[in-house]
């Protein structure tokens, strides 16, 4: 078996790394770096070395690392996903499986896909959903693909096995993108919080009363209780949030975070809506946006 690496950063190595290693699959790995091509000559000579010293052969064009591969992974730049599979496509094997692992929006996929598919590839939409540089390709991930369980068997004799959530290209992205609002949001709400907070010098009770306000709840249920909260004490929030900005400013902190949080705060207040504080996520966000919408048509 043939597997092309397409990039051969932090993710293509920590692949090559892991499946080098894996027990009972011994692939061919090739690669590709856009690197091995870069004017300065110390740079494509240390993507070079990098490339050799994980056991992979050396390609100086997408071309040669694609032809005759069973399995491409793609994982480069999220900029230049789209333009990766384009290349690949000119030269990929009828019936080859087509990994885009790349952090990119669903539409962008779509676009990679439509390049890949014609030509006679499998695309797969593969969402890394955890560092990937401990496991490598036993990192656990979402896939979507025209044909899953085709696609899935084909994967796992390749020892890769990642969780199948559907037939539509872009699915798998759709999750983790939604994800990622949810997961690096928290990370800038806490630059911008305990940089101010030691500015202040406050961090260790800023943090003690966080500790204090940890619930038990699953994410479903907390989303609903955040919606009931924000549809009936918006207005009050924007206002105190408002105050949380000039705090900030005074720390000489942008409050970058916390004007989304007032606008989002103001925008759910004035939908003055009565949510139940124990109905379903799924009733109260169809609740909120029959709200927005109607808000919409009368202005």
């Amino acid at each position: 078996m043939i597997i092309a690496l397409i990039g051969f950063g932090e993710a293509g190595l920590a692949i090559a790394n892991s499946l080098g290693k894996a027990d009972g699959t011994h692939p061919a790995l090739r690669a590709f770096d856009i690197k091995l091509v870069d004017n300065d000559a110390a740079i494509a000579m240390a993507m070079a070395a990098r490339i050799e010293n994980a056991g992979v052969t050396v390609c100086i064009a997408p071309a040669e690392a694609v032809a005759e591969a069973d399995i491409v992974i793609s994982v480069v730049t999220a900029d230049q996903a789209a333009t990766a599979a384009e290349l690949s496509a000119r030269h990929l094997p009828q019936g080859a499986l087509y990994l885009d692992m790349n952090s990119c929006a669903p539409t962008t996929k779509q676009i990679a896909s439509s390049s890949i598919e014609p030509a006679g590839g499998v695309y797969v939409d593969v969402a890394v959903m955890a560092p990937i540089e401990a496991r490598g390709h036993e990192t656990p991930m979402l896939a979507a693909a025209r044909d899953p369980e085709a696609v899935a068997a084909r994967l796992v004799a390749a020892g890769l096995r990642p969780r199948f959530v559907g037939d539509e290209i872009g699915r798998a992205s759709t999750i983790k993108m939604l994800r990622s609002v949810m997961v690096k949001g928290i990370e800038a709400l806490t630059a911008e919080c305990f940089r101010a907070a030691i500015k202040a010098g406050v961090a260790d009770e800023v943090a003690n009363s966080l500790d204090a306000s940890q619930t038990d709840m699953g994410w479903a249920e907390q989303a609903a209780y955040n919606m009931e909260r924000m549809t009936a004490h918006g207005i009050r929030r924007a206002a105190e949030m408002r105050e949380v900005a000039k705090t900030l400013r005074a720390l000489d902190i942008p409050p970058a975070m916390t004007s989304g949080t007032i606008a989002w705060q103001d925008d759910m207040g004035a939908l003055a809506l009565a949510l139940a504080p124990d109905a379903a996520l799924a009733d109260q966000i169809a609740a909120i946006e029959q709200a927005f919408t109607s808000d919409k048509e009368r202005n």
